[in-house]
């Protein structure tokens, strides 16, 4: 029996994307400005809850004031989930640079406003109501840039280093975050506390329109991602219109067909942003209210573990593509349920050495998490659906998971327990753990219905030899199958009255 070879089947050079190291450096530069103008607003925006409640709701009193603040940070989370839809949509039927673009300029106009909106004793109920606004079109945004980003990222990366290229993003994260804290500290240093609170805090939200132009700019220079231009060649070749037929599809058909990938990304996104919130939103509070220890030591010590994080960043991602991103989630999801109880009995010793310790070993099961997550959410499903898909899911996770400060701070009201957050985090390793075991390994694997990518021709002949390596396994094993079934047969046949080779 004789195979005739259809070389249209055939994988060569022709079917590999290359990407060499200039392209892609400049579309993590592009795609990483976006997440550090979100995160430098989330980080001035909670160092600066004391002024903003003088500026912008000074008619009530400092407790509602402080409420106040606090509903309108929290406001965004709540928007995220219909911007994910929105813009998931648009991504898949015109592509990421352009919603990517739309996104960074919502985003930095949106907190440069807040840094021109009169006080409460200018223009009265007007002042809160505006913020508000801004505050909304931020989370709107926001709902399609992180997401957006990271399958940008994912898109343009050679298989062999996803994981270290999407780690950037997260490093975007943290970086956004130090930058936030750095300049409120030098700021607030050279205006003085009283010029700082009258209109010194309104040039750090001014700061995000020269960032975002610079965003917008390198944004503009990228051409389209190489899986949504060849998905976009694939539905013109068929006479159909790009990503329109499966978005056509109702959401519960998606969830029906997709249903375990969507319950891994829930998991991941769930795990990872809990012990994120967990860590860098509530600790802060929890040091000072429940430890009674110096707040400004406590800020001094979660800038400290976040310049730790950013250094373990893209070790991470390096690390998940030598050995995979599974055993990253399910060793740092078993390091939860296993460190988080001697973690906080060392945060709760108050010696600050040890407080430091505690802190730093959740902040390395963290990066385990943050590392992989960019690589891992885009591997998920196929590149017509991808954007929409995982925009609605992944905002509607961290709507989820940005209970936790909330719920961890009752918690240990309620108990009078200090070890609660820990329980927590125990329930997140637990889910993560699930996650972790469900989970298909996707490192240095194509995207679902993407062409592989290289770095470069030698990577490139390589991947077409693994490729071609992986078919002669296979057809080895199916080989050896068949003898078996074979063997099986002529026995059977041979015990049948009438039925003989």
């Amino acid at each position: 029996m004789s195979l005739q070879k259809t070389h249209t089947s055939l994988l060569g050079l022709q079917d590999v994307t290359i990407v060499d190291d200039v392209r892609l450096r400049k579309v993590i530069i592009a795609t990483v400005l976006g997440n550090i103008i979100e995160w430098f607003d989330f980080s001035v925006y909670g160092f600066l809850a004391y002024e903003l409640g003088q500026v912008f709701f000074s008619g009530v009193d400092l407790r509602m004031q402080r409420i106040a603040v606090l509903a309108t940070f929290s406001l965004p989370f709540v928007i995220r989930p219909l911007g994910g839809l929105f813009f998931g949509v648009l991504g898949d039927k015109y592509g990421r640079k352009k919603i990517l673009s739309i996104t960074i300029i919502m985003m930095s106009i949106s907190t440069a406003c807040i840094s021109l909106i009169p006080s409460y004793s200018t223009i009265g109920i007007w002042a809160p109501i505006l913020l508000l606004m801004c505050k909304i079109i931020q989370g709107f945004a926001i709902g399609g840039e992180y997401i957006g980003a990271a399958i940008f990222i994912a898109e343009y990366s050679p298989d062999r280093k996803r994981g270290l290229m999407g780690s950037w993003l997260d490093f975007g994260s943290i970086s956004g975050f130090l930058l936030g804290a750095g300049l409120v500290v030098i700021i607030s240093y050279i205006t003085g506390a009283e010029c700082f609170s009258n209109w010194g805090w309104r040039i750090l939200f001014g700061m995000a329109l020269p960032l975002g132009s610079i965003g917008l700019y390198l944004r503009y220079m990228l051409e389209e991602s190489p899986a949504f231009q060849g998905n976009l060649k694939k539905f013109m070749i068929s006479g159909h219109d790009a990503g329109l037929t499966e978005q056509r599809i109702s959401y519960i058909k998606l969830i029906t067909q997709y249903w375990k990938s969507l319950l891994i990304c829930m998991g991941l996104v769930i795990t990872t942003n809990v012990t994120y919130y967990m860590l860098l939103t509530y600790m802060p509070t929890y040091l000072s209210q429940n430890l009674h220890f110096s707040e400004d030591h406590g800020i001094i010590i979660i800038i400290s573990i976040m310049i730790s994080m950013l250094f373990l960043q893209p070790i991470m991602g390096f690390i998940s593509d030598k050995f995979g991103r599974r055993p990253l989630v399910i060793i740092g999801s078993f390091a939860l349920l296993l460190f988080s109880l001697p973690c906080f009995t060392l945060i709760n010793s108050h010696v600050t050495g040890r407080m430091f310790l505690g802190l730093l070993i959740l902040a390395l099961i963290l990066n385990s998490f943050t590392g992989v997550m960019a690589s891992s959410l885009p591997a998920m499903f196929p590149t017509h659906i991808r954007c929409s898909i995982l925009a609605t899911i992944f905002n509607l996770s961290v709507l989820i998971a940005s209970l936790t400060p909330i719920i961890a701070a009752w918690l240990v009201e309620e108990t009078a327990n200090l070890y609660m957050p820990a329980y927590c985090l125990m329930i997140a390793g637990g889910v993560g753990l699930l996650t972790g075991i469900m989970m298909q390994e996707t490192a240095n694997l194509p995207l679902r219905g993407a062409n592989p990518v290289a770095s470069n021709i030698i990577e490139a002949k390589a991947i077409i030899k693994e490729h071609h390596d992986h078919i002669e396994q296979k057809i080895t094993e199916i080989k050896q199958q068949i003898s078996i079934l074979e063997k099986q047969r002529s026995q059977l046949m041979n015990q049948h009255p009438y039925m003989h080779e």
